[in-house]
This record gives structure tokens, sequence and C-alpha cells, in this order.
């Protein structure tokens, strides 16, 4: 269920144009969050998804979702699932 939702949430936010330049930070993880208004802020300060869960858990009516725009540091590796 869990793998739905997220497939589903990364769809939409593909679908609907959600461009790098949308993204605040400079992490592999983001917490896209809705502010209201049809308002989506996606902060991506996050290392992993299980640093962001807790903030779209928290009541803040979002979802974890990869950094667009991230660019892994040259010579280190990451392990992002």
């Amino acid at each position: 269920m869990r793998l739905m939702l997220a497939i589903a949430a990364t769809t939409a936010a593909l679908c609907c144009g959600v461009s790098a330049g949308h993204a605040r930070g400079n992490a592999p993880w983001c917490a896209v969050v809705n502010i209201g208004g049809g308002n989506v802020v996606w902060d991506c300060y996050y290392r992993s998804v299980e640093d962001c869960r807790p903030n779209v858990i928290a009541g803040n009516r979002g979802f974890c979702n990869h950094n667009p725009a991230w660019v892994p540091p040259k010579g280190r590796r990451y392990r992002d699932w």
C-alpha cells in the first residue's frame, strides 16, 4: 500500500510539472508539504527517507520524495533505499 502511494505521489508530482527550481535545500530527500491553497513546498534537507518521514507524518499533509535537483558529490556513494 505504501509503495503504491509513493508511486502515485511521484507520478502526480512529475505530471504536474514540478521542477527542480521548487526544491529548497541540497539533500537527496524532500518533504513535499501541502501548505494550503494548492501550494506545495519541497523542503529538501533530508539525507534519508527515514529522516524525512517524521516531518510528513507529523500532520503536515505531505509525502517524501527524491530531490529532483540533487546531484551526489563526486567520489562518494549514497544509499537512498
